[in-house]
């Protein structure tokens, strides 16, 4: 039996748009929960929320029998957390403040079996095999994981032509917030030096071949990521929405009642 099908590395790559959400909370029922929701893929965040190994595979257990794809981001794109993580089962990382094409070459290589690259070869003790149960695994796995950077400093962006030419990335995401705080604008991602810088970023990701992706929850940036063609967009998080919608009940109800 042969590494599962990855939904999604296979929808970007046939330009399909994939629509994702954040998440956050760091607890399998509200991954549960959003699974159910019809989103495409749900990204786990290992780097700001408060998730670690075990925590992040409880959430894919948990959105296992949805169908939707789940995405990882680790703390940072060390070899020795993208190994744990592929053995954990997630086919598709997203791996932050990617700056130079050497460092996006020492990531390919760490997504992949040798001799492409010195991925460990522990997959029989790993959920990734189905525990030893997918016998022909270590064959096809290199094929089915994707590997998603994510440019988010003006360094990065500085560097994007040589990242964009590097062989085995799968797709590459602008992070408007880290960006903006770059720039010189930090907790403000939507003024209009940092929507050009990361409009521009996205027409070249395109105009090289590459898939390109985004996270925001400006609506203004969402349509012009989808209008320049960004394949995998991610539109808000689980804790924004629910921030959102907490408030709007309550002075929903405030405004219908009277004072006591």
């Amino acid at each position: 039996m042969q590494a599962p099908r990855n939904r999604f590395k296979h929808a970007i790559n046939a330009s399909q748009r994939q629509i994702g959400l954040w998440v956050a909370l760091g607890h399998a029922n509200g991954a549960e929960l959003l699974a159910s929701t019809g989103y495409d893929w749900l990204l786990i965040d290992l780097e700001h929320a408060p998730n670690d190994l075990r925590s992040a595979v409880a959430q894919m257990q948990a959105m296992a029998a949805s169908g939707v794809t789940p995405v990882i981001r680790p703390p940072i794109g060390e070899t020795w957390m993208i190994k744990q993580i592929l053995d954990a089962g997630c086919q598709t990382l997203l791996i932050p403040m990617v700056e130079s094409a050497e460092q996006a070459q020492a990531l390919v290589q760490a997504m992949h079996y040798p001799p492409r690259g010195v991925r460990g070869v522990g997959a029989a003790l790993a959920r990734a095999s189905q525990y030893g149960g997918l016998s022909d695994y270590l064959r096809t796995a290199d094929d089915e994981v994707c590997l998603l950077l994510q440019v988010e400093s003006q360094k990065g962006l500085d560097a994007l032509d040589d990242i964009l030419k590097v062989e085995g990335v799968d797709g590459v995401f602008i992070g408007p917030a880290d960006l903006a705080a770059d720039m010189g604008y930090l907790g403000n991602p939507t003024v209009e030096p940092v929507v050009k810088a990361v409009e521009e970023a996205l027409i070249k990701i395109k105009a090289a071949g590459q898939k390109a992706g985004i996270l925001t929850s400006d609506p203004n940036l969402l349509r012009r990521a989808d209008e320049i063609g960004a394949e995998f967009i991610a539109i808000g998080s689980d804790v924004g929405l629910l921030r959102v919608a907490a408030a709007q009940a309550l002075n929903s109800f405030k405004a219908m009642t009277q004072p006591k």
